[in-house]
């Protein structure tokens, strides 16, 4: 029996689509000198030597590149749809250069660079892999390559493999360490490239030369879909609130997004809750009164999309965070203390933040609270995604309800249902732009490459446009960097891109969410379309659209 769906076969026929700047022989146009986005002087004293380089886009050329040379590649972070199309994407920007040059994967991320694991891809074993949803072709992982003895390490390797560049596939944070690792090895001279690929399915990943992460569409076509079911249900059955927590720990895009794709009830944005200063309290009331309103109605049902990351953002419980933060912090590793057991984790937490913080702390409901005092992720986060927070939000609305049922001002009934959409949308199946973008982003390094590149960010803009059209070039990563206190140090990082309130996708959102608030006035987007005429199946997300005022 065969291992491959009847999709799968017919999806691994599908030719991305190229820019008509990479079509061929291409000649690199240099910018003017760059600096970074924030904290000038300290960025530019860490990276003396990929520091103030120019933004680079690539046009048409003449003479055909023909190196000969070998590349690495890194799949790092979190699965996004899309990155085997990177991987393809390079593979033949490599091949069409010289048939002879090489493509390893170092296995389970930046990890099998220091620990020596590696694959070579193969033609046979790129053609399993074109326009598929996941990591497995290499696996990845999330080990930091931020240490001298890692970066010698794969020097060893590298060196060894006779690779002239290496590209790392992240998010920020990926893009960060492959910043540091592009300026270690060029202050060594040891003649090795590095290259970056925007990925996150969070969004977070963009600024004013990256239009969008890949992966953000498919996921949130992903999700919209879910949704667009949920809610189908919901006005079927008329007689749930669904709670949906959606992906997006540092930032709202995912929610934004899927609300201008389905038209909830309510949607929450993290952002314009920090911006108000609304405690718990108020976010509860706001959920409450729409649902009051509805039943007043007559509709005892609705939608209500949460991001992952809201309780962060918070005022109060911010500050709480970021002292936890601190105080679980080793100050003389860096590293997250150490304790016996949870218990003495809390305890010691109890016992070491201000007086204000711990009334905040104990005023939260006890698993809450207790998920807030205990393990950070590798990056020293709080694991916020195994707070639920549409449960959370569920129960303290019930309760509110509850009140005011005793009061006379509420006469409906309240019943909830809650999601979480997170692994269901990172290994999708790329859409046909995140298809084509990736693919794109993927040659476009190896470009980058011949053309003596290091410490870029591969970027494809102009993407709203049919592909042919769409601009190909390179941005220095210093560009994107500034100073933030990351486990109780002051570190160079490439700044995260909240939802900006006064952008057009959020105005678009605001001025039409008391209208989804009372009216059922459900979009239902169904499944993502391979196949079809192109103002179905080749759309940019709503986000984009809004942005470039299409």
């Amino acid at each position: 029996m065969s291992t491959k769906s009847n999709l799968q076969v017919a999806r691994a026929a599908y030719q991305p689509k190229l820019p008509n700047a990479l079509k061929g022989p291409v000649k690199a146009v240099e910018g003017a000198a760059t600096q970074s986005v924030g904290d000038q002087a300290e960025i530019k004293a860490l990276f003396p030597n990929t520091y103030g380089m120019p933004v680079v886009e690539f046009v048409k050329g003449e003479a055909a590149c023909n190196d000969r040379f070998n590349v690495g590649i890194i799949l790092s972070g979190g699965q996004a749809p899309g990155g085997h199309n990177v991987i393809s994407g390079l593979f033949d920007g490599v091949k069409s250069i010289n048939p002879e040059n090489k493509l390893y994967g170092f296995l389970m991320g930046p990890g099998g660079l220091v620990d020596h694991k590696y694959i070579e891809i193969t033609p046979e074993l790129m053609d399993e892999y074109r326009n598929t949803g996941g990591f497995d072709i290499i696996g990845s992982g999330r080990t930091k390559l931020e240490k001298e003895e890692q970066f010698e390490k794969g020097i060893e390797i590298l060196r060894e493999l006779d690779v002239k560049a290496l590209v790392i596939i992240g998010g920020d944070d990926s893009n960060t360490n492959a910043c540091v690792l592009a300026e270690y090895y060029a202050a060594k001279n040891y003649g090795v490239q590095v290259i970056g690929c925007p990925k996150t399915i969070d969004g977070d990943l963009k600024n004013e030369q990256i239009e969008t992460s890949f992966g953000f569409d498919t996921a949130c076509k992903t999700y919209s879909e879910l949704i667009g079911n949920i809610q189908r249900d919901c006005n079927s059955a008329r007689k749930y609130w669904h709670f949906i927590k959606l992906m997006g720990r540092s930032a709202s895009h995912i929610a934004l997004e899927c609300a201008l794709e389905t038209q909830p009830n309510i949607c929450l944005v993290s952002e314009e809750v920090e911006q108000k200063e609304m405690s718990l309290d108020d976010v509860v009331n706001y959920i409450a009164e729409i649902v009051a309103k509805r039943a007043a109605d007559g509709n005892n049902f609705g939608t209500c999309l949460i991001p992952e990351g809201l309780i962060e953002f918070i005022p109060a419980i911010k500050k709480l965070i970021k002292e936890l933060n601190e105080v679980l912090t080793d100050p003389a590793t860096g590293e997250s203390r150490a304790f016996a057991s949870a218990e003495e984790q809390i305890s010691f937490v109890k016992s070491n933040i201000l007086p204000e913080n711990l009334a905040i702390l104990e005023s939260l409901p006890e698993d809450v609270a207790r998920q807030l005092c205990l393990d950070r992720d590798p990056h020293g986060n709080v694991q916020v995604s195994l707070i639920e927070t549409e449960k959370l939000l569920s129960r303290m609305v019930a309760t509110r309800l509850a009140a005011w049922k005793k009061e006379g001002k509420f006469v409906g009934k309240f019943s909830a249902q809650h999601h979480f959409f997170g692994y269901e949308g990172r290994c999708a199946a790329p859409s046909n732009y995140d298809a084509d973008y990736c693919y794109s982003l993927g040659y476009n390094a190896s470009r980058l490459i011949a053309n003596g590149k290091t410490g870029y960010m591969s970027v494809i803009s102009n993407t709203t446009a049919p592909a042919a059209e769409w601009i190909a070039g390179g941005v220095p990563i210093t560009m994107m960097m500034n100073m933030e206190r990351r486990n109780g140090a002051m570190k160079p990082v490439i700044r995260k891109a909240l939802v900006e309130l006064d952008g057009a996708p959020f105005k678009y959102f605001a001025a039409h969410r008391e209208e989804w608030a009372r009216t059922t006035s459900y979009i239902y987007p169904g499944p993502i379309q391979y196949w079809g005429p192109s103002e179905v199946c080749d759309l940019s997300t709503k986000t984009l659209q809004l942005e470039h005022q299409k």
